[in-house]
């Protein structure tokens, strides 16, 4: 009798060491450098090629601007011709020209110099021996006169800056969530391979212990059989999930380069950032700031309005086409040749030395130019519908993500409370079981219903974090902390 209470202390003091040896096994593990979601933050956005890539949306957008804005640059032109026969001189012409778009009405301002002279040169472009200097306009008084070709590409060009910067917003963020997803499954994967350890390690404990009593006749060998088996099981489990491990941090390390573009691969000796499981859930306060940031900010969103701004400007245009081409061209005349002083003379320019034209074009049926103008009416009207339905399952999205986060919440306040439960169980059984009352089947079913919930604890963890990058993801918004 005595020999069993002295091997029922010694087994009790063999499974509080393989206790503590597993919690010592599971703070040798976390004693890896710690990898935490703002290392892989800072890596993602200052190193990831699809983020760098999406920097170039907004790069091409306003390189379009710029060629645009070639439309408006001043531009000098210039020709010479001379024939000379026989002593005689045909013709010498020279012309020049200074042409200055204007934003303002489309009008074109010109500054000319031309010298056409020359025995037979012709009469109408013939000038005084000096030459002639011009300053005029040409301004459009139809079609044209308020928004013009050239402006509207320079507009939508503008516009398109607006889209490109959404679009990068929206790549970025794409990229992070991806990344955040695979951080919070590398973060169960290893949660997931401590707790099996921490199995495997009282598993071999408990099995090296009823060996011992086996030998010495107090425990049948069945015992040391089921006890076997159990540790066998456990260390199949604890491959697998080894597996999953290292794949999981395979994943991850896709997300990780360096400066230069050289893929990096995540330590061995990374581990995950620790996270309490007494979560907090956000207050409907953020759930009304997010709804009210996606309406305002959305990425999606914003891409629809510069879509919209874009065809507006392509509509004015559209519809100035419907009038008559009418432009107006004058000059004042001189054979002035320097311009040393800002201002001309009246004796240079005046009223009575000009040239002026007109010019008039007009479609009779106007069907190409109506047919495209109903064309982008149309396409306002599928951009308008995008915007209210985009608006609508953006923010029911936010919606049903808020949804689960309460959800998880609960379940794992729920989950905590039922570890404690199991655990409360465990201890006593193992109590009974020093006491002969109970059986090894029936801590080992215990103690693995107790991992089994605490795995799924961790589930719980990893759904709840991935959820809530997601909300933020479909707010169109990056998270700003790790909440």
């Amino acid at each position: 009798m005595e020999l069993k209470r002295y091997l029922a202390a010694g087994l009790l003091i063999l499974l509080i060491k393989a206790g503590a040896y597993a919690q010592a096994t599971r703070a040798a593990a976390d004693t890896g450098k710690v990898f935490a979601l703002e290392d892989l933050e800072e890596i993602v956005f200052k190193s990831h090629p699809i983020v760098k890539q999406a920097a170039l949306l907004s790069e091409a957008a306003k390189a379009s601007v710029l060629q645009s804005s070639g439309y408006f640059d001043p531009a000098v032109k210039a020709s010479f011709n001379r024939k000379l026969f026989g002593n005689t001189e045909y013709y010498n012409n020279w012309n020049s020209e200074l042409k200055v778009p204007l934003y303002v009405a489309g009008a074109d301002l010109k500054v000319g110099y031309d010298r056409s002279v020359g025995t037979y040169t012709n009469p109408e472009t013939r000038t005084p021996q000096p030459g002639l200097a011009g300053v005029g306009l040409t301004i459009p008084l139809g079609q044209g006169l308020l928004i013009d070709e050239r402006r509207s590409t320079l507009k939508q060009a503008k516009a398109m800056v607006n889209y490109a910067e959404a679009e990068k917003v929206k790549q970025i963020n794409s990229v992070w969530y991806t990344a955040a997803k695979d951080y919070w499954a590398w973060y169960y994967a290893y949660r997931e391979y401590l707790l099996l350890k921490e199995g495997v390690d009282l598993a071999q404990r408990r099995f090296e212990a009823l060996r011992r009593q086996t030998l010495i006749g107090d425990k049948p060998p069945i015992d040391s059989v089921e006890a076997s088996i159990t540790v066998q099981d456990r260390q199949i489990q604890l491959a697998k999930s080894t597996i999953v491990l290292q794949n999981a941090a395979l994943v991850l390390s896709n997300h990780l380069w360096n400066d230069e573009g050289t893929p990096l691969e995540l330590p061995r000796n990374a581990v995950p950032e620790s996270v309490n499981q007494n979560i907090v859930l956000p207050d409907n306060t953020l759930l009304e700031t997010l709804l009210g940031q996606a309406e305002q900010q959305h990425p999606e969103l914003l891409k629809l309005r510069a879509k919209s701004a874009q065809l507006d400007i392509d509509r004015r245009y559209r519809q100035e086409l419907l009038k008559p081409k009418i432009n107006i061209s004058g000059s004042l005349l001189s054979t002035r040749r320097d311009f040393n002083s800002y201002v001309p003379d009246y004796y240079d320019f005046n009223w009575s030395n000009y040239k002026v034209g007109v010019e008039f074009a007009f479609p009779l049926f106007l069907r190409k130019e109506r047919g495209k103008l109903r064309e982008v009416k149309i396409k306002q009207q599928e951009v308008n519908y995008d915007l209210q339905q985009s608006g609508r399952e953006i923010s029911n999205n936010i919606r049903s993500s808020y949804n689960d986060l309460s959800a998880y919440r609960s379940q794992l306040v729920v989950q905590i409370q039922s570890i404690n439960n199991q655990q409360v169980l465990l201890t006593g059984e193992l109590q009974k079981f020093d006491l002969g009352e109970s059986t090894l089947f029936l801590i080992n079913t215990r103690e693995s219903k107790l991992i089994d919930m605490k795995i799924k604890r961790e589930s719980m963890i990893s759904g709840y974090q991935k959820t809530l990058a997601e909300l933020y993801y479909k707010a169109g918004i990056r998270q700003a902390d790790n909440m």
